[in-house]
């Protein structure tokens, strides 16, 4: 395993992933959200179908895990996902966002034991999660929970999708689909698409409503092809390269680069009551991930100690 292809897909997917909540943002109000949403995932649907297309290989669905698999992810990781995001960051800042979708590996183990046979919950774990939902109190503040004001609802909406993709990943694992994952993530992103549409179609949003500007445009391009269909493949790519529990600390990294890059493209600002959530997500997250972080740590001494 190269340590410096490691390191390069790790700030790859956190620039990508982090800079992408800039990229909603700039455009949402013009854009009615939902549509955006869509647009966002047709632009990368298209990419990836193309991609996957050209490659050949083992690309379409042959069973039902495939396509259980696909549906899964359409329906939670990326269409749910998206719906809730979107909504939700017309009232919350990129920081504040990107923080509260930090919370998907807390989630992730909830789901895990209820969905999965050779999963359990201890009491640290019961703890840790806790923790994370604290985190999420913390941001939100609890005066706004209980007066349920605007910033308070997108914060919901955020955190509705960071528990969409933690079902929803949990889900992929459970059905064990055999096809590759950037091909299930191009399906998937081409049925999500479709139902995003038709939720946005529901509320009423148009085209026609976009003042359609080469800002808007280039916001819709870079949310639909750096942003998600290079950013899936480099997640991808991490994983495979690290390891799920080294890979997966790319979601501590994106809210550092949502916050500096919303603070230098957006002018926003962030709270202390985020940063203090920020940390308090994360404690949980060790927590819940003490076993293989701790392995993780003894792993790398022991290469040290045996490269010495």
């Amino acid at each position: 395993m190269s340590s410096r292809r490691t390191f390069v897909l790790f700030v790859a997917a956190a620039v990508l992933f982090g800079t992408s909540f800039v990229g909603i943002k700039a455009a949402l109000g013009p854009v009615p959200p939902v549509l955006f949403a869509a647009f966002r995932v047709d632009v990368a649907a298209v990419s990836l179908l193309a991609l996957v297309a050209a490659r050949g290989g083992y690309w379409i669905p042959r069973n039902r895990a495939d396509v259980l698999g696909i549906v899964a992810s359409a329906a939670f990781v990326l269409g749910a996902n998206n719906v809730l995001l979107f909504l939700g960051q017309q009232h919350a800042t990129t920081g504040a966002a990107a923080v509260m979708y930090s919370f998907v590996p807390v989630a992730s183990p909830v789901f895990a034991v209820l969905l999965l046979d050779d999963e359990r919950v201890t009491a640290f774990d019961s703890a840790g999660i806790v923790l994370g939902l604290l985190g999420v109190v913390v941001i939100v503040g609890p005066g706004s929970v209980l007066s349920g004001g605007a910033g308070s609802i997108g914060q919901a909406l955020v955190f509705g999708a960071a528990v969409s993709v933690a079902l929803g990943t949990v889900l992929m694992k459970r059905v064990g689909p055999t096809i590759g994952t950037i091909p299930l993530t191009a399906w998937a992103m081409a049925l999500a698409a479709v139902g995003i549409h038709a939720v946005s179609l529901g509320l009423g949003e148009s085209p026609a409503q976009v003042p359609w500007s080469p800002t808007i445009v280039a916001a819709i391009l870079y949310v639909g092809m750096p942003a998600t269909a290079a950013a899936y493949p480099v997640y991808f790519a991490l994983l495979s390269e690290a390891g799920p529990v080294r890979g997966n600390l790319v979601a501590y990294a994106v809210p550092v680069v949502a916050t500096l890059a919303g603070w230098a493209f957006l002018g926003e600002t962030i709270s202390a009551a985020t940063i203090l959530g920020f940390g308090v997500i994360l404690t949980g997250f060790l927590v819940v991930q003490r076993e293989s972080v701790l392995r993780l740590v003894g792993w790398e001494t022991g290469s040290v100690v045996d490269a010495e």
